[in-house]
């Protein structure tokens, strides 16, 4: 859906932490999202149509008066809150040496940064590889998955996916994901990638996880004729499904992790939006009874710069010769010390302890909200300050009421997570106020009901 650009009056909105004072969308802000859609390819598009001048803390503002409660943490990058200070001022600190960029030369932001990050992540994660994209992450993840099994004498490498999973758009990631119309760009298909489905608590057999996963495996097995043992290298899984919130079950992971280590396979989570205190744990795979052998990170790695993760043993990360994987913007010294600044707030401010409380919160008036509208919700799924709604009528998914929701939102002074299909995802940054979660749940209930009566 592409939001209208025809302002509309709104009624006015005045509290601590929300101002609506103009027409929705500004018409003084037209000309300038008009230029961006003129410049700028339209595969960005799609957004709000909210001009940002300023954001800080959980807020967002614009150039004229008008200021809204963020719940989408842009995208789950403010995790620390926006503009937040500390981080502000270490960056500061470094542009004003100057430094600005090293390549992969060594700097001490550098060496301070990857320091504090092994010391302060599960002792599993030996070594970090450090690059700018979420999808830079997931590639080279994918890389070291096919490394080690090729030298573990593996004779296809392949990787076992899962379906409705989301790893990032160049191909490496885009062919381990699931969409099939956004991978069509590629033109063909790692055969060597399989797809396996997704224990959706509404399929079939998904009261018993377990059971559902070993028979999708032998289903796959059978399928391909795949030799787990010699065929298979890899497991990549996205810590929960990115458009829905939704975790797998406890023993679905479990025995994922038991069949990988009886096939000898690396099991690679894909933290991007779960990772750095968003779902109320330093990382979701938290959340499950297992230890991972690399995790990729981007998104609330700095709570502002570019900046992307991979972390795993020394082992694995060192298999690349010296020299074979790097990126230009690779630990650059703007990002490291905003990353290294980030964590420690995240750390030291309590933020994962006050995600995990919140988010008990959040999640009790949402399912309070499901209850009040459950012709539509179907429902809610998530932990810590991240949540997907999901909305359907009887099984007809309801993404254009998704869209007329946070469009209502909007012009109420929230900021929600357009996914642009039947799910509306929520995720504050993790420095909200008890008071800024009510007061932005509360416009949500009423731009669902606005929306139903339209």
């Amino acid at each position: 859906m592409t939001f209208s650009l025809d302002p509309k009056k709104v009624k006015k909105i005045s509290t601590k932490y929300r101002k609506i004072v103009t027409d929705i969308p500004v018409p003084e802000s037209i000309k300038i999202i008009q230029e961006i859609f003129k410049y700028e390819s339209r595969s960005m598009h799609g957004q709000l149509p909210i001009v940002w001048n300023k954001a800080q803390d959980f807020t967002v503002s614009d150039y004229w008066g008008n200021q809204w409660i963020d719940f989408s943490s842009t995208i789950f990058v403010s995790n620390a809150g926006h503009g937040n200070q500390k981080i502000i001022d270490k960056i500061n600190n470094t542009i004003s040496k100057p430094l600005l960029h090293t390549y992969t030369y060594a700097s001490k932001e550098r060496s301070s940064y990857l320091k504090f990050l092994i010391e302060n992540t599960p002792k599993n994660f030996e070594k970090a590889y450090l690059v700018s994209a979420g999808t830079e992450a997931t590639e080279a993840a994918f890389k070291l998955m096919r490394l080690h099994g090729t030298k573990q004498g593996k004779r296809k490498n392949g990787i076992i996916c899962i379906k409705g999973n989301w790893h990032g758009r160049t191909t490496g990631a885009q062919l381990m994901s699931d969409n099939e119309n956004q991978r069509s760009w590629i033109g063909f298909d790692d055969k060597n990638i399989h797809h396996i489905r997704f224990p959706y608590p509404w399929l079939e057999g998904t009261t018993n996880p377990k059971k559902f996963l070993l028979d999708e495996l032998e289903s796959l097995k059978n399928k391909n004729e795949i030799d787990f043992k010699k065929d298979i290298c890899g497991v990549m899984l996205e810590t929960f499904q990115g458009w829905a919130g939704l975790f797998y079950p406890n023993e679905y992971i479990e025995a994922m992790a038991q069949f990988a280590k009886d096939n000898n396979l690396l099991v690679t989570f894909d933290e991007m939006q779960a990772g750095f205190g968003r779902t109320g744990k330093l990382f979701g795979y938290m959340h499950y009874n297992i230890v991972p052998d690399l995790i990729c990170c981007g998104k609330g790695t700095t709570s502002s710069l570019p900046l992307s993760i991979v972390l795993g043993s020394k082992k694995i990360m060192d298999l690349p010769e010296i020299g074979s994987m790097s990126s230009t913007h690779s630990a650059n010294p703007l990002s490291c010390v905003a990353g290294e600044e980030n964590l420690k707030t995240i750390i030291e401010d309590g933020l994962i302890e006050n995600s995990h409380k919140l988010g008990l919160f959040m999640h009790q008036e949402l399912n309070k909200i499901k209850n009040k509208y459950s012709k539509y919700i179907k429902y809610v799924f998530g932990k810590g300050l991240i949540a997907g709604i999901l909305f359907y009528d009887n099984e007809e998914p309801l993404s254009h009421l998704c869209s007329k929701i946070c469009e209502i939102a909007m012009q109420n002074g929230l900021i929600l997570v357009h996914t642009g299909r039947e799910s509306i995802k929520v995720g504050p940054p993790l420095s909200i106020s008890y008071e800024a979660l009510k007061e932005g749940l509360q416009v949500l209930d009423e731009a669902i009901a606005e929306s139903l009566n339209d």
